[in-house]
């Protein structure tokens, strides 16, 4: 029998990942899904009460809810491409990694709450969610922004005492709050927080951390108004942060993430090595070492990595001696089809050919 937290938190995560046949969790709990969002909330018996009240309320914020968690599991991928362990979405051995309190767990937890978040909270800006939209106004003064709109750097300098421009909420902000309270209620399973209970409150501490990464850092953007450029008046609003940077982020906290036990009376949670400072809420935990993921194994979900492409001259994770734990790599010249002679036609299509070009590879043994 499936750990409770395992067969919400991760059969949950599991049902909103994969757009095709998914088994995951699934070869311990039912046979294979063909999943679409509203087979999510066919299946919303085996969720808690909350989740299938939100399938059946809302079932277009379900459908954003899929949309985030699959940019989530993109976005591991990406950051985890050099690693021995590349995110891999093969549904059985994602299951079987999700079965373990390692720092990756962590990550896949982390970003996958933080992609459901952005996306939600990008389809209410976008007006695709008739139960919300943007940001109301504010009722405190705008901060100074980080730039103009469209910008990065400091305001334009328009030769007026600093402060003398008016400000006002407007445009139209980003409403994290309202996708951090969906990513909230539909991916943190309710749990009885009783003894030994760790491995749930890991994971929710972590699906905290991964929306704290996107609501920490949206940023203020401003458009000027007034005559000839005078900037007499700022718009501001809210603006989330790109979600490669949200990722970035998050794999610095999986560099420096946390591990820890539980106290006593399983209630809470302490660092494994009692010198050091407790973690913040920002911080990834872990509560087991992870595998070092060189040779397959069912158990772990461990796919290995003989065969994985290296780059004999690096010395860092994507190095052949690293990636490939020092069995060697063979050298093989493959024949690969690219984008090519691309062109941009207005408006706005870029179209490209496709060309064969032959690379050499190299594989680890």
């Amino acid at each position: 029998m499936l750990p409770p937290a395992l067969s919400r938190l991760g059969l949950l995560l599991l049902l909103l990942l994969y757009p095709a046949h998914v088994g995951g969790l699934w070869w311990a709990v039912g046979s294979p899904l063909v999943m679409d969002p509203t087979s999510i909330c066919r299946k919303a018996r085996r969720l808690a009460g909350r989740q299938a009240e939100l399938c059946q309320a809302e079932p277009e914020v379900v459908v954003q809810l899929a949309r985030g968690a699959r940019l989530g599991v993109r976005e591991c991928q990406f950051q985890f491409r050099f690693r021995r362990w590349n995110c891999s979405s093969h549904s059985k051995a994602f299951g079987r990694i999700l079965q373990q309190d390692i720092r990756e767990t962590a990550f896949v937890f982390a970003i996958t709450a933080a992609g459901a978040s952005h996306a939600v909270t990008q389809a209410c800006s976008m007006g695709e969610l008739l139960q919300c939209g943007c940001q109301a106004p504010r009722g405190r003064v705008p901060p100074r922004p980080t730039g103009l709109l469209g910008t990065s750097g400091p305001p334009v300098s328009t030769g007026a005492p600093e402060g003398s421009a008016a400000w006002e909420w407007g445009g139209c902000g980003d409403d994290v709050d309202f996708g951090d309270e969906k990513s909230r209620l539909f991916m943190d399973a309710q749990h009885k927080r009783g003894r030994g209970d760790i491995r749930a409150l890991v994971q929710l501490h972590n699906n905290e951390a991964g929306r704290l990464a996107v609501r920490s850092h949206t940023r203020t953007e401003c458009k000027c108004h007034g005559l000839s450029g005078s900037c007499a008046l700022r718009t501001c609003w809210q603006k989330l942060p790109p979600f490669r940077e949200v990722g970035a982020r998050l794999l610095e906290r999986f560099h420096g993430a946390s591990r820890v036990m539980g106290t006593n009376d399983g209630k809470a949670l302490l660092p494994a090595v009692r010198t050091l400072k407790p973690p913040g809420s920002a911080d990834l935990l872990y509560a087991a070492d992870s595998p070092d993921f060189c040779a397959p194994n069912r158990r772990t979900g461990s796919p290995g990595t003989r065969g994985r492409a290296c780059n004999s001259s690096a010395p860092d994770l994507s190095g052949c001696d690293l990636l490939c734990c020092g069995r060697g790599h063979r050298q093989e010249s493959v024949q690969l089809e690219e984008n090519c002679l691309c062109r941009f036609h207005w408006c706005c299509v870029v179209q490209c050919h496709r060309c064969r070009v032959r690379k050499e590879l190299s594989l680890c043994l």
